[in-house]
């Protein structure tokens, strides 16, 4: 099959990603996941759970180039892009990530600062003199 292509969000990052079949490399901006993440291990098993759970690790190519955010909203922003593209790839892996949630974009963004407010909610010191 040919290239298939997917974009992942998380917070203010976008993640594009290209899935080809292949030997299992994984590619982001450029670097491998290890040289992308370095030793943040638990964002790596974010990155690496879809394609665990659809056992594609050693047969899926993956390209991936991601803007904006941290490097944590960057790693789920992959994830979710690692996820549409494989339900894209092959529509019977939705029945397997659909019930872990994978296929659900995290929405929950920074809330704005209020007028009055020190922040989103802290309120000024409060001094009773």
């Amino acid at each position: 099959m040919a290239t298939v292509y997917a974009t992942g969000k998380r917070k203010s990052a976008i993640a594009k990603v290209w899935l080809t079949p292949g030997n299992g490399e994984i590619s982001i901006n450029g670097k491998t996941l290890d040289q992308w993440l370095g030793g943040h291990e638990t964002l790596k098993m974010k990155v690496r759970l879809p394609l665990e759970a659809t056992k594609q690790l050693e047969s899926i190519n993956i390209k991936a180039s991601t803007l904006g955010g941290g490097y944590a909203a960057q790693a789920d922003a992959v994830k979710h892009g690692i996820t549409k593209a494989l339900v894209e790839f092959e529509p019977s892996f939705r029945a397997i990530l659909k019930p872990m949630g994978l296929l659900t974009r995290d929405s929950r963004v920074v809330e704005r600062k209020k007028p009055g407010k020190r922040k989103a909610r802290r309120s000024p010191q409060f001094s009773k003199r």
